[in-house]
């Protein structure tokens, strides 16, 4: 009885809130979509005996995992070099490349994913430039292929892989790389038994993060592939759209949540700080012929002096750098961030087009398509309702998200872990399975179609964003400046208010300005709660990606490129007034 006497006082009273919508739009229904997948109260696996009886689902299946383990691969690829370079650059250079890899992963995806569709369409930049150097006489299949599934999957996942390898590496201390090769190590062997082991935290997150996340493509898939490079997830989306059989749907996305959940029961979901295989196993040398032993045991004797001369040889010297490899650095890196930049800037310019279709380069330049969209009802409706949700989204998130961010911060580690998990699950289970929950958390409650339903089923995801920067940000704060107030008699409110605020706002706004982001770029989960009855702009635009290609799609996709610099500017400007703020704090608290 003390106990739930003593609860409201305690800090993790703080996440209620935020659990509490979490439980009734998002966590009663996966379970009841999961009691629903087994026939429950009878419990049987026939639902996914059916889903597994069917070659063509096994073989969606299996295209899935493939599709997804080739996409992480291309990042793994592409993004570990650019982040090593950036990492070793200089400090103002490193925040430039940053700044250039943060751009494109805070544009909106459906603008990403149109800009593909314009550079590999058949009168798309490609086969233009192609046909323009007469080089082909017919455009090329680029667009509806897997190989521009791949393309913008890896254009959208990259920048996940390239900034926490990059938070990984800047943190690695270089000296030891240095001493290494004052050993008599080579560049390759000192990067390969040093460098590398310590950058494998950062790689394992990358790898995991995009990894699930491709798992439940939806969108780019859909726009990008043809027939025959269906995803998992735009078969589930199939079956809402045609049929709607509950019990079908819901062994379909926990198929798919399975992959999931067992790829991170496996790599990711280790708390107790250990990795896993960090143990070196014991080696064993295999079982060679005795001719072949015995000429090993030659070559081994003949390279052992050259290799004692050459390890003396290199013995205490620093390590040089080439400068071929710096040249070959810089052209790697300059070439990827083309790869993310470039697709945009296209999109910016073929949006002042005076043609009567998209064309690259511009036979001329005009506005039509910017008075198109301001003239037309349906575009400027779609994005003021997207701008009031987005809004409101942030605004809820932010303050149920902080709260639950501040409560778990002062709670113990093991209930800190197990909650951050629960809060985290939207935006880390695939987006259809978390769209079809939400549809039947807010069916319940008859919010369908309603704009307090969509901003409930956006702010499932916003809130995790929330929690996750603050949370970072709380890490770094030191608490003995609230028990400093507290001394000085001043009360919890005023504390917060004083101290705690001023010093974590830069994180509050960064959490707002994601949740905002996350609200505004939805598409699957607005597409199934809206009702056909509310109209966003992500919808909007959605629809005429996959019907009209109206022209018009362009300006607002041009539009929407320069959002995320506006954001950037908004963050720096609120962490480059806040320094004065938090000096005062500072000053003003006792040590």
């Amino acid at each position: 009885m003390k106990t739930f006497q003593h609860f409201p006082r305690t800090p993790v009273c703080l996440a209620v809130p935020a659990l509490t919508i979490l439980l009734v739009v998002f966590g009663m229904p996966i379970v009841r979509l999961f009691l629903t997948s087994v026939n429950a109260p009878a419990f049987s696996v026939g639902n996914y005996q059916a889903f597994l009886g069917q070659p063509a689902n096994v073989r969606v299946l299996f295209q899935t995992i493939e599709m997804s383990i080739v996409a992480t691969a291309l990042c793994v690829l592409f993004g570990y070099p650019t982040a090593y370079v950036i990492a070793a650059s200089p400090k103002r250079l490193r925040t430039a490349l940053l700044v250039f890899v943060v751009i494109p992963y805070l544009t909106s995806l459906l603008v990403r994913t149109y800009a593909w569709i314009v550079i590999l369409g058949d009168r798309g930049l490609i086969n233009n430039a192609l046909l323009n150097f007469g080089l082909i006489s017919n455009p090329l299949p680029l667009l509806y292929s897997r190989f521009a599934v791949y393309i913008g999957m890896v254009h959208i996942m990259l920048p996940m892989m390239i900034l926490p390898l990059v938070s990984v590496m800047v943190g690695i201390d270089r000296s030891l790389v240095a001493a290494a090769r004052s050993m008599g190590a080579r560049p390759l062997v000192a990067f390969w038994r040093v460098f590398f082991p310590l950058t494998l935290p950062g790689l394992r997150s990358g790898t995991l993060l995009i990894f699930v996340l491709c798992l439940g493509f939806y969108i780019t898939p859909a726009a990008l592939g043809g027939l025959r490079d269906a995803m998992l997830s735009t078969f589930i989306a199939a079956q809402v759209a045609s049929s709607f059989n509950l019990a079908q749907i819901a062994a379909s996305s926990f198929v798919l949540l399975s992959v999931a959940a067992i790829v991170l029961s496996l790599f990711g979901l280790d708390l107790s700080g250990k990795q896993k295989g960090t143990e070196r196993p014991r080696r064993t040398s295999p079982r060679w012929p005795s001719s072949f032993a015995a000429l090993k045991r030659c070559f081994i004797q003949l390279a052992t002096s050259h290799r004692a001369n050459r390890w003396a040889a290199h013995l205490y010297q620093p390590g040089r750098n080439d400068s071929r490899w710096n040249f070959a650095g810089a052209i790697f890196v300059a070439s990827v961030m083309f790869y993310l930049l470039a697709p945009s800037v296209v999109v910016i310019i073929m949006s002042f087009s005076s043609g009567a279709f998209l064309e690259f380069p511009p036979s001329g330049f005009s506005l039509q398509w910017y008075r198109s969209f301001f003239g037309d009802p349906s575009w400027t409706d779609a994005a003021w309702t997207s701008v009031q949700i987005g809004v409101a989204v942030a605004l809820l998130s932010t303050f149920v998200g902080t709260l639950a961010a501040y409560g778990l911060n002062r709670t113990f580690a093991r209930l800190r872990s197990s909650l951050t998990m629960m809060i985290l699950m939207p935006i880390t289970f695939p987006s259809i399975v978390v769209a079809i929950a939400t549809y039947l958390g807010l069916l319940n409650v008859g919010l369908i179609g309603s704009k307090t339903g969509i901003v409930l089923a956006h702010s499932i995801g916003a809130i995790g964003y929330v929690v996750v920067i603050v949370s970072a940000t709380l890490a770094n704060f030191d608490r003995r400046l609230e028990q400093a107030a507290m001394s000085m008699r001043a009360g919890p409110l005023q504390t917060a208010r004083r101290v705690t605020l001023p010093l974590i706002m830069p994180g509050i706004i960064g959490g707002t300005v994601f949740a905002f982001i996350h609200s505004f770029d939805e598409v699957v989960i607005s597409s199934l709660v809206s009702g056909f009855s509310i109209r966003t702009l992500p919808l909007k635009m959605w629809e005429n990606i996959r019907h009209a290609i109206d022209p018009t799609i362009a300006a607002v996709a041009s539009m929407l490129v320069l959002l995320p610099v506006l954001w950037l500017f908004a963050i720096y400007m609120t962490w480059w007034r806040s320094r004065p703020e938090r000096q005062r704090t500072l000053a003003s608290v006792p040590t």
